[in-house]
């Protein structure tokens, strides 16, 4: 509230409150930043949750979360120059993908009545398939067969997610060969 005639004592402790808020937030966010190397803690973790998820859009928010942990880990394999865990990491998370995608097809056929997560699913896919992306740039020849492998599988899976997510409503219109006129 305005107060004439305290207005700068006012605004000077509520300054000082905000900026004590401020650097506050600012160092338990660095004293509780994820460390690089509880990547794979955080990966057992979420993969367990994901296995014993039984709902597909529970099962596919889960995997966004498992998806970032996963990159994380790749980020860190690539680091340390570890391209087989790269690729066995890739694969994993195809797996996991594929296994959401077959649930949520057995569990809501009708993508038009519940398109939402088809639609979480392929935003997901999309991110996994530009990280596979990346990481063929920079891997070795020896590691790419599979990485390839595993890029087309995601390219396929997105395909048929924007099918599902945008079906087609009309029939295709015939070839544009000209019909004889009837006399």
């Amino acid at each position: 509230m305005f107060c004439k005639r305290c207005s700068t004592k006012r605004s000077s402790r509520q300054g000082l409150l905000h900026r004590t808020l401020l650097t506050s937030c600012v160092l338990l966010f660095l004293i509780h930043a994820p460390d690089v190397d509880a990547a794979p803690d955080k990966v057992s973790e979420f993969q367990s949750q994901f296995d014993r998820e039984p709902h597909a859009t529970a099962k596919i928010k889960i995997l966004e979360k498992l998806g970032a942990a996963q990159f994380a880990a790749a980020t860190h394999a690539q680091k340390e120059s570890n391209f087989v865990d790269i690729a066995f990491i890739f694969e994993k998370y195809r797996d996991n993908v594929r296994t959401a995608f077959e649930l949520l097809k057995k569990q809501e056929p009708n993508s038009d009545k519940h398109s939402g997560g088809y639609r979480h699913l392929e935003l997901q896919v999309r991110r996994g398939i530009r990280e596979v992306e990346e990481i063929l740039i920079i891997v070795p020849e020896e590691v790419r067969p599979p990485l390839q492998i595993v890029h087309e599988d995601l390219v396929h899976i997105d395909d048929e997610l924007i099918r599902a997510i945008f079906p087609r409503h009309t029939n295709q219109p015939d070839s544009p060969t000209l019909k004889e006129a009837k006399p």
